[in-house]
């Protein structure tokens, strides 16, 4: 098999975000590989990281694809010299995890708290420090990108500091498995390898949807590890009951332990989170900086994380000193799709709103102090957040001319470096906006 042949079926099996991203850049070392490991090369850590922590198992199907064996996985910076009896070695100690291979990064320490993930993060904590006994099974749901794969990893990295053997795998993982093993007559070793394990860790259950057959088998999946008293936990985009094409049976089960919810982070939690994944990344960035990518990206942590390896790669391989200049022309692409998404009466209902007042009154002719500083407010937002022109703004508010709309910027702009409280508040809206909050 060639590294062709592997790219190949990453495109077919994978979004195109993250085969882009990160996928395409392996390079099968295929003369250093045998049936025992096959061994990978990328760019940098950071791509390693990524790809061993989400993508093994589904590399190592591409080898019982096309193959007919299933070798451990070993990612390699390009350079980094490691001798194959070095990678057996610690894959030997890696051994109950079974095929899982987990994000060491992703941890309970690592985890930014705040009120958007309290009781998720509070769950799965309980959950690891009492697996099988305490909210069994624990479910995750939330917006794609907020942190419920650190949670369910996190608690998988707990299991295994106890000597648990645990699984984690996508569910899509698990039906490639299943589907597998019944076209190689092999059912009993993947009923051994899931109904096994101390802990079963499960992300995005929500594409078990309409998958009758599938369904059927991890209903007794879950009922074996259950009755056994094996820790449950799964992740999905929704809760069980939104789930269309799940059997109520499954539904019913999945709420049997906790469901927990994970919601968009405010500003201040996704500045420490950014934060937080700098410092563990080694990447130094300046406040201004922090804030700039706080404010101007939407509040998926994955996102975030691609950013940041943009951000290193940049300054490695180019040679460069990571500044504001240089984050504002990495981002200048991702702002640009951005603000052609956002529209002035968006902006207008968002800070009518939050400000307590009517959208028309913006649009009047009244002066009042409540309603003048509102509509400063969107006169700011909407030069910054959309590509409209100064006259553009101006016609759209019934204001006489642009010069108008350039006095309220700059007033807006001395409030913002003066005023902490405007600063907040127009740093909330933005955020409320950029993540279509409304």
């Amino acid at each position: 098999m060639t590294n062709k042949d592997i790219l190949t079926i990453l495109k077919e099996e994978n979004s195109s975000i993250d085969y882009d991203r990160y996928l395409k850049q392996l390079i099968y070392k295929k003369t250093s590989s045998d049936e025992k490991v096959a061994i990978f090369e990328v760019p940098n850590k950071f791509i390693a990281m990524y790809i061993k922590s989400k993508y093994t198992s589904v590399i190592q199907n591409c080898f019982e694809k096309m193959e007919n064996y299933t070798p451990a996985i070993e990612i390699k910076i390009a350079g980094e010299r490691k001798t194959k009896k070095a990678i057996l070695s610690q894959n030997e100690k890696e051994k109950t995890t079974e095929s899982t291979i987990l994000n060491p990064s992703y941890t309970f320490d690592s985890f930014i708290v705040g009120s958007s993930n309290q009781m998720a993060y509070n769950a799965s904590l309980a959950v690891s420090k009492k697996p099988g006994i305490q909210y069994n099974p624990l479910f995750i749901y939330g917006g794609t990108g907020l942190g419920k794969t650190h949670l369910l990893q996190s608690i998988g990295n707990s299991a295994i500091e106890e000597g648990k053997t645990i699984i984690y795998v996508t569910i899509e993982q698990f039906m490639n498995d299943f589907t597998f093993s019944i076209k190689n007559k092999n059912m009993d070793h993947f009923r051994a390898k899931y109904r096994n394990c101390d802990v079963l860790l499960i992300d995005d259950i929500q594409f078990l949807s309409g998958k009758e057959q599938t369904q059927e088998e991890f209903f007794h999946t879950f009922n074996e590890l259950h009755n056994a008293k094996n820790q449950i936990i799964m992740t999905s985009d929704r809760l069980p009951s939104q789930i269309a094409g799940l059997v109520d049976r499954l539904k019913s089960r999945f709420e049997w332990g906790l469901t927990a919810d994970i919601q968009i982070p405010g500003l201040e939690t996704k500045i420490a989170i950014i934060e937080k994944k700098s410092e563990l990344n080694g990447i130094e960035l300046t406040k201004d900086i922090v804030n700039y990518i706080a404010t101007n990206l939407d509040s998926s942590i994955r996102e975030i994380e691609g950013v940041l390896i943009r951000i290193n790669a940049s300054a490695s391989l180019l040679n460069q000193e990571i500044n504001l200049e240089m984050v504002q022309a990495l981002l200048k692409d991702t702002i640009k799709e951005t603000k052609e998404n956002i529209k002035l009466p968006d902006i207008i209902n968002v800070v009518a709103s939050e400000l307590n007042i009517k959208p028309s009154d913006i649009k009047s002719k009244k002066r009042t102090a409540t309603v003048a500083n509102a509509r400063r407010v969107v006169i700011y937002l909407a030069r910054e957040l959309t590509h409209n022109s100064m006259p553009d703004i101006a016609k759209f508010l019934g204001m006489k001319d642009h010069s108008s709309i350039s006095h309220n910027i700059k007033k807006a702009n001395e409030l913002i470096e003066k005023d902490q409280n405007f600063k907040l508040i127009i740093q909330n809206l933005r955020n409320k906006i950029i993540n279509k909050e409304w």
